[in-house]
C-alpha cells in the first residue's frame, strides 16, 4: 500500500518589482533623514561665524536643536501612526521636509535657525520610524531584512548626498570669492592692511596656525562675516608680484590659502544657505510618490479594513498567500483590537522587550559614531585639515559609508542580525581606542583619516542597518507602533546627549578621553548583545511574536 506523500509547502511567488518599488518610495523617508541629519555638519563652520557662536554650549545647541524635532516626531509617530495609517503620517513627514528645508535656508537669526531646525527634526524623527517600519510591514519574510536594512541605505545615500552637496557648494563659493578678489580695485588704505598682513605672514613660524587663521580673517572680513571686498583684495594683492601675480614666498602663499581657501564669506552669507535649501528638491518627490503606494496591510488589519488589506497582499504574492497572511495577522489580534494603553506595555513578557530594543537604540547612539558624522569637520581641523580638505575628506567618510552598508544588504539574511552585531560592537571598541591613543599622542593626520574610516565601515556593516532591522522586527504587532515609538525616542534622546555633550567633554577632558569614553559604552553593548539579542533571520514578523511573547 502506498505511503500518501504529504504536501509539498507553500511557496508564493512574489512580485519582487513592486514589493521593491514600495519599499524604496518609502525609504525615501530614509534619503531626507540621512540628508537632513548630517547636512549641518559641513554648514557649521560658516553659520556659527555668521551668528557669532563662540561657546561650546552655544555650538552644542545649535548642531542638536533638530534632535529635539526628532524627539517630538518619535513621541508623535506612534499613536499618529496608529490612528491614521502609516502612509498618511508619511506624507505629513515629507511635507514637513519641504517647509524646514526652506525655512532654514532663509532665516537670518539664531533664534529662527534653531526654530526650523526643530522643525525639520519632527520630519527625521517622523521617518526615522514610519519608514523601516512601512516596509518591514509590506515586506516578506525571506528578504524583509534586505529591504528594512534598504532604508538604512538611503539614509547613507542621503548623507553622502549632504556631504557631497556640502564640498561641491563650498567650491563653488569659494571660487567665486577669489574672482571677485581678483578683480578688486586696491586702494590706498588698503596697503597698510597689506603691510599688517605681511606682520602676520611672518609671525606665523612661531605662532599657532590656528591662531593666525582667525587673527587674519577677521582682520579681511570682520566678526560679521561680510567682506570688505576692497580692502581685502588690497592685502591679497599686496603680497603679489606685480607681474607674475604669484606669491612672494611661503608665508605669504599661506596667507592666501586663509582668503581664498579656508573662510569664504560667500559661505558664510549664503553658501551654507544653499546647502540647506537643495533639501527641498528630493522631499518634493518624496511627497508625490508617496500617493502612489499602498498603506500597510497590518495597519489595515489591525483597523478593521481586512478587505483592503488582503487586495495589497494579493498583488504582493497572489490570492492564496494573500489569505493565509491575513489569517495569521488576525490571529495575533485576536482580542488586541483595542486601543493600545500604557498599562499594557508594562506587561511583563512586553516591557522585556521593549527594554531590549531601548537599549539597542541607545547603544546605537553611545557608541559614538555620529560624533564623526557631526563634528568631522572639527576633527578633521584638529587633526591638520583645512575646512576646504576636512569637507572632502567628510565625503571619503560618506562613500565608504555607503559601500559597506551596501554589502550589510547583502549580509544582513544570509548571516543574520546577532553576528552582525557582536563584530560592529567589538570592532568599534577597538578602533575607539586607537583614536583616542592617536588624539592624545598627537599622532593624528592620515592615522585618524584611516582608523575614522575603519570606524565607518564597520558601523555601515553592523549597527547603523541592523539596529533599525531589529527595532522593526522584535515588537509584537499590536504595540508595533508605539514599541517603536518609545525606541526611537530613547535613540534620539541619546544622539541629543551625544551631540549637545561633546564639544563640552572635548573643551574639558579632550577628543582623545573622550573617545575611550565611547569605547567603553561599545565594550558594554558587546557584552548585551552576546547575552541578550534574538536572532530574527527568515522568520515572519508573527514566528517572532510568538518565539518572544509566549
Amino acid at each position: 500500500m502506498a505511503i500518501p506523500s504529504e504536501p509539498a509547502p507553500f511557496r508564493p511567488r512574489y512580485n519582487m518589482r513592486y514589493v521593491w518599488a514600495i519599499s524604496l518610495v518609502a525609504a525615501l523617508g530614509g534619503l531626507m533623514f540621512g540628508y537632513d541629519w548630517i547636512v549641518i555638519g559641513g554648514t557649521k563652520p560658516f553659520y556659527e561665524r555668521l551668528f557669532s557662536l563662540t561657546t561650546g554650549w552655544e555650538q552644542g545647541w545649535a548642531m542638536a536643536s533638530a534632535l529635539l524635532g526628532c524627539l517630538i516626531g518619535a513621541v508623535l509617530s506612534g499613536a499618529l501612526s496608529d490612528r491614521f495609517g502609516r502612509k498618511r503620517l508619511l506624507i505629513l513627514a515629507a511635507l514637513v521636509f519641504v517647509v524646514s528645508a526652506l525655512g532654514t535656508a532663509m532665516v537670518d537669526t539664531f533664534w529662527a535657525f534653531n526654530v526650523w531646525r526643530i522643525a525639520g527634526g519632527v520630519a527625521i524623527g517622523l521617518a526615522s520610524i514610519l519608514s523601516p517600519m512601512y516596509i518591514a510591514e509590506v515586506a516578506p519574510a525571506a528578504v524583509r531584512g534586505r529591504l528594512v536594512a534598504m532604508n538604512q541605505l538611503t539614509i547613507v545615500l542621503g548623507i553622502l548626498l549632504a556631504q557631497v552637496a556640502n564640498f561641491g557648494i563650498d567650491q563653488i563659493t569659494r571660487n567665486a570669492d577669489m574672482r571677485m578678489l581678483a578683480e578688486a580695485p586696491v586702494s590706498e588704505s588698503g596697503w597698510n592692511a597689506a603691510r599688517v598682513a605681511e606682520e602676520l605672514a611672518w609671525q606665523v613660524k612661531e605662532k599657532d596656525r590656528r591662531q593666525f587663521i582667525e587673527e587674519f580673517t577677521d582682520l579681511a572680513a570682520g566678526r560679521s562675516g561680510k567682506l570688505d571686498y576692497e580692502g581685502t583684495a588690497a592685502i591679497v594683492k599686496g603680497i603679489y608680484t606685480e607681474q607674475a601675480k604669484t606669491p612672494v614666498n611661503t608665508d605669504d602663499k599661506l596667507v592666501l590659502e586663509v582668503v581664498g581657501r579656508e573662510m569664504t564669506p560667500l559661505n558664510v552669507t549664503s553658501g551654507w544657505r544653499w546647502m540647506f535649501g537643495v533639501t527641498a528638491l528630493p522631499a518634493s518627490l518624496f511627497f508625490v510618490l508617496m500617493f502612489f503606494v499602498p498603506e500597510s496591510p497590518r495597519w489595515l488589519v489591525k483597523n478593521g479594513r481586512s478587505p483592503q488589506a488582503r487586495a495589497v497582499l494579493t498583488r504582493i504574492g497572489g490570492r492564496e498567500f494573500a489569505d493565509r497572511e491575513t489569517a495569521s495577522i488576525e490571529e495575533t489580534l485576536v482580542g488586541e483590537i483595542e486601543k493600545v494603553n500604557f498599562r499594557d506595555l508594562l506587561e511583563p513578557k512586553l516591557r522585556w522587550i521593549i527594554t531590549v530594543g531601548v537599549i539597542f537604540a541607545i547603544l546605537q547612539q553611545w557608541c559614538g559614531m555620529n560624533v564623526i558624522f557631526y563634528y568631522a569637520a572639527d576633527l578633521f581641523r584638529a587633526a591638520g585639515y583645512t575646512v576646504s580638505a576636512a569637507l572632502f575628506n567628510i565625503v571619503i567618510i560618506g562613500a565608504v559609508n555607503l559601500t559597506f552598508t551596501v554589502v550589510a544588504l547583502a549580509c544582513v539574511d544570509r548571516f543574520g542580525r546577532r553576528i552582525l552585531m557582536l563584530i560592529g560592537f567589538a570592532g568599534l571598541a577597538l578602533l575607539h581606542f586607537l583614536i583616542g591613543a592617536g588624539f592624545l599622542t598627537g599622532f593624528t593626520g592620515i592615522f585618524i583619516l584611516v582608523l575614522m574610516l575603519a570606524a565607518i565601515g564597520l558601523y555601515g556593516l553592523s549597527l547603523a542597518p541592523v539596529t533599525w532591522v531589529v527595532l522593526s522586527e522584535i515588537f509584537p504587532n499590536r504595540i508595533r507602533g508605539a514599541a517603536m515609538s518609545i525606541s526611537v525616542f530613547s535613540l534620539w534622546s541619546a544622539c541629543f546627549i551625544l551631540t549637545f555633550t561633546f564639544p563640552l567633554l572635548k573643551e574639558g577632558i579632550g577628543a582623545g578621553f573622550t573617545f575611550w569614553i565611547y569605547g567603553a559604552v561599545c565594550t558594554m553593548g558587546l557584552v548585551f548583545c552576546a547575552k541578550f539579542l534574538p536572532e530574527t533571520k527568515g522568520k515572519t514578523l508573527e514566528e517572532i511574536e510568538k518565539e518572544l511573547v509566549d
